[in-house]
């Protein structure tokens, strides 16, 4: 059974982003929404987090939370996806159970 975590919160305001990475299990998927957006910027402190988190899980950003916040494609973590709402629907639809990291 999979997951699909989401993060809504700064990973620099609140440990949700760390606790959510350490809960994952393979086959599970993170979507950073809000301003959990900003842990997808490349060279941040969460890059390597990520990266390790990328070997088993997969790794999605909300489109336009991130133009949001003025992240574009370039600015982001090597591997990570983007979606926007549609493919929000799509994530809750393909994993068993969604987890709310607040």
């Amino acid at each position: 059974m999979s997951t699909l975590h989401t993060v809504n919160k700064s990973p620099f305001d609140r440990p949700s982003l760390t606790s959510c990475l350490n809960h994952l299990m393979p086959g599970d998927a993170v979507l950073l929404i809000e301003d959990g957006v900003i842990a997808a910027r490349k060279g941040s402190a969460f890059s390597s987090p990520l990266e390790a988190a990328m070997k088993d899980c997969s790794v999605y950003v909300l489109s336009p939370d991130s133009s949001a916040r003025g992240i574009g494609d370039g600015d982001m973590v090597s591997g990570i996806e983007t979606v926007d709402y549609g493919g929000f629907v799509d994530l809750v639809v393909k994993h068993d159970r969604t987890q709310s990291w607040l």
